[in-house]
């Protein structure tokens, strides 16, 4: 359920109808719900209530909007950060550095200490050799890093093969048949606290049946572990937990989540640490645009809108469905193409679908944009950065600014001995 409906026959963020922020703000522009934020904060918070231990921290990478987390923080949500720049966004936003889980395959020696010097909760290690600097980094600040191994179930998360990070391919983690030789090691290293493991095997999954088998596997792991004596208080289970991006679609809710991983985990006597995104932002958001041009095509027209590839990606990236709905429905059907003006085939959000019936000055919203949307746009083309809107209740603000291109171009230098 989310807050954007329809009343007298023009959709409303909330109390506020579209149109007065197209007119307002401009298009193309992300929209986001408060209300919707808090909603599925509180569903997902709601639907872990048989775990007794718990940490949930919010996967910043697929929102990093400053308002977005502020209202998460508020909901008592930490931070899964894959930067140094997502981590300084979370302590900004108002999240406390020990509920900030320090996730990511790449993280540089500056970054490792940038996460001591701020007190982070725990680093997420990925490798050996990233444990091995951390401990140094740590022992040099006569400090001790608060850390877990990522392990590698090898499990087919039945995601897209680029949103996939669970096989014994992907890049994540280590092998989990070697993990705990590996953790051993890292474990007598000074300056590091081995606490437990952490597992993520992807993105958007629609099937808890996956995810199950790796927690069960993540279970032999934390027995093994301490039948070597180890000491095992803490578990990662990352995030991953689909939503519905079709109106046909059905993903796992939260509550069959929660219960499932309360069955599973019920005698690992551990804290669970928890990593959503997508389910907790995802239908927070709409991409509200203008159709420029409808264009007749060799099958169907061509509805040509000021999105495009550059303001949402996914469609691009992972052939990503959203929903395309008009602001002002008139009954009406059509199907056609919608495509955005970058100079690429790439930018097409949908091919012959059956759409509301639009023409050229219409307003429409892609569906199901507040999680890997605005994060993930570019001014390609030398096209302005998208901005972004929170509305609450009958108010809004724009809580991202709308970057033009001259702004960035300002940014740019002709050396001056090019003639």
């Amino acid at each position: 359920m989310d807050h954007f409906q329809y009343r007298d026959g023009v959709l409303h963020a909330e109390d506020i109808p579209l149109p007065r922020i197209a007119e307002e703000i401009g298009t193309p522009v992300y929209v986001y719900s408060r209300a919707t934020l808090e909603r599925h904060a509180q569903v997902f918070r709601d639907a872990l209530k048989d775990v007794p231990k718990k940490h949930i921290a919010f996967a910043i990478k697929c929102n990093p909007n400053l308002g977005v987390l502020r209202v998460l923080a508020r909901q008592g949500y930490g931070a899964d950060v894959v930067s140094g720049g997502e981590l300084e966004r979370a302590i900004a936003a108002g999240m406390a550095a020990e509920d900030i889980v320090f996730s990511g395959v790449g993280k540089t020696r500056a970054e490792l200490a940038l996460g001591l010097d701020r007190g982070i909760g725990q680093f997420n290690i990925e490798h050996e050799a990233e444990g091995v600097a951390l401990a140094q980094i740590a022992l040099a600040k006569e400090m001790t890093a608060r850390a877990v191994l990522r392990v590698n179930p090898d499990v087919d998360a039945g995601t897209h093969a680029k949103i996939s990070t669970g096989k014994a391919e992907n890049k994540f983690g280590v092998g989990i048949d070697v993990a705990p030789e590996i953790f051993g090691r890292l474990a007598a290293l000074p300056g590091l606290q081995m606490r437990g493991i952490a597992l993520h095997i992807g993105s958007q999954l629609t099937s808890l049946d996956p995810l199950e088998a790796a927690f069960e596997r993540a279970g032999r792991l934390v027995a093994d572990l301490r039948a070597a004596g180890h000491s095992i208080t803490h578990v990662d289970l990352g995030g991953g937990l689909g939503v519905p991006y079709r109106p046909d679609d059905d993903p796992p809710s939260p509550a069959e989540y929660g219960a499932m991983v309360a069955r599973v985990t019920r005698d690992w006597d551990v804290t669970l640490l928890f990593e959503p995104g997508r389910v907790i932002a995802g239908n927070t958001g709409v991409l509200l645009t203008e159709v420029l041009w409808v264009k007749p095509g060799a099958t169907n027209p061509f509805v040509i809108v000021d999105a495009a590839m550059n303001d949402l990606a996914r469609p691009a990236l992972y052939d990503a469905y959203h929903d395309f709905v008009a602001v002002k429905p008139t009954g009406e059907k059509m199907t056609a193409s919608i495509v955005g003006p970058v100079c690429e085939t790439g930018d097409t959000f949908a091919r012959d679908r059956a759409i509301d019936a639009v023409e050229a000055g219409d307003l429409a919203v892609f569906r199901t944009a507040g999680a890997y949307g605005a994060t993930m746009a570019s001014t390609y083309n030398s096209r302005s950065l998208v901005p972004e809107v929170l509305v609450d209740g009958d108010r809004y603000i724009v809580v991202a600014d709308r970057i033009a291109a001259g702004t960035i171009m300002a940014a740019e230098r002709v050396p001056d001995w090019i003639e």
